[in-house]
């Protein structure tokens, strides 16, 4: 077994900080930059998501950005595939720098991942209708007779939960347990040094830098990165869709709202968005270093 240098985990808020301080870490360092965000995995939006330039990725070697078709949905399980294949192709020397928003995938990277297939809301739906008369007990009796493995798992009956393995028996066939049995390992676990940070700035600030941004997207490239989307014609529930500024300036593309409108929405749907970011690594990587950039 080969045993790895350094890792380093860069997670925040978007407008946080984290590509900048990626990089220059990387320049120092000869690092290699991998992307750990969602939506700067796909190949189309490279201003509206905010990835990295042309001109700052040809600085350091970063690897998955840009690399997933617009078209393709791209799991949790697909992203932990291609990043197997970066540790293994580089120098064990070299540190490896992971950076992004995307807190399941530092989760998944750092503890495994159980690659259960995406349930439909409509069927989610449907289990949370059907527990919605019953107790405690009842709800409980209702997944020991389909899934008694995580019934007996839950000290409660914790509606989430049963409803997760209410609807994911009831999806695949298969009880939930047994894809949290066949979890991946963490693919850190040959690295001898995991440094991990959280990039939380303060709110105001990050605010500012949100609006800021999203009015300078607009008038570099966004526009035309949103019209060549809309030209493939996609399925909207396709992850690249949703990500925030395709809805608000296709609508102003459409006549529906004014240009300071898009801007406006926008950016409120961003800060929202770090919001809920802020929450879960607040909540999720309590132990993680606090910088403030």
């Amino acid at each position: 077994m080969t045993i790895r240098g350094r890792a380093v985990l860069i997670a925040g808020p978007t407008a946080s900080g984290k590509s900048a301080l990626a990089l220059a870490m990387a320049q120092e360092q000869n690092g290699i930059v991998v992307n750990t965000d969602a939506m700067q995995i796909y190949d189309t939006l490279q201003v509206v998501t905010a990835r990295p330039s042309g001109a700052e990725m040809a600085q350091v070697e970063h690897r998955l950005y840009g690399t997933v078709p617009a078209s393709m949905r791209f799991s949790t399980g697909q992203w932990l595939t291609a990043v197997a294949e970066v540790i293994q192709q580089a120098d064990p020397v070299r540190p490896l720098i992971f950076v992004g928003g995307t807190g399941l995938y530092f989760d998944a990277l750092l503890n495994g991942f159980a690659d259960v297939p995406k349930i439909s809301a409509e069927l989610t739906l449907q289990v949370q209708e059907e527990i919605q008369g019953l107790d405690g007990e009842q709800r409980l009796d209702l997944l020991r007779s389909e899934d008694p493995v995580a019934a007996g798992r839950l000290k409660v009956a914790d509606p989430q939960r049963l409803i997760r393995a209410l609807a994911v028996k009831r999806a695949t066939g298969r009880m939930l347990s047994s894809f949290q049995d066949e979890m991946s390992a963490s693919l850190l676990a040959d690295f001898s040094t995991i440094d991990r940070m959280v990039l939380d700035p303060d709110r105001d600030v990050l605010r500012m830098r949100i609006a800021l941004r999203f009015e300078a997207m607009f008038s570099n490239g966004a526009v035309d990165e949103v019209t060549a989307l809309r030209v493939l014609e996609l399925d909207p529930a396709v992850s690249v869709m949703k990500a925030i500024g395709v809805r608000e300036i296709g609508d102003w593309l459409d006549g529906v709202i004014s240009r300071d409108e898009a801007i406006k929405l926008a950016t409120i749907a961003t800060q929202q968005y770090a919001k809920r970011q802020r929450t879960w690594f607040r909540n999720r990587f309590s132990d993680w270093t606090r910088r403030a950039v």
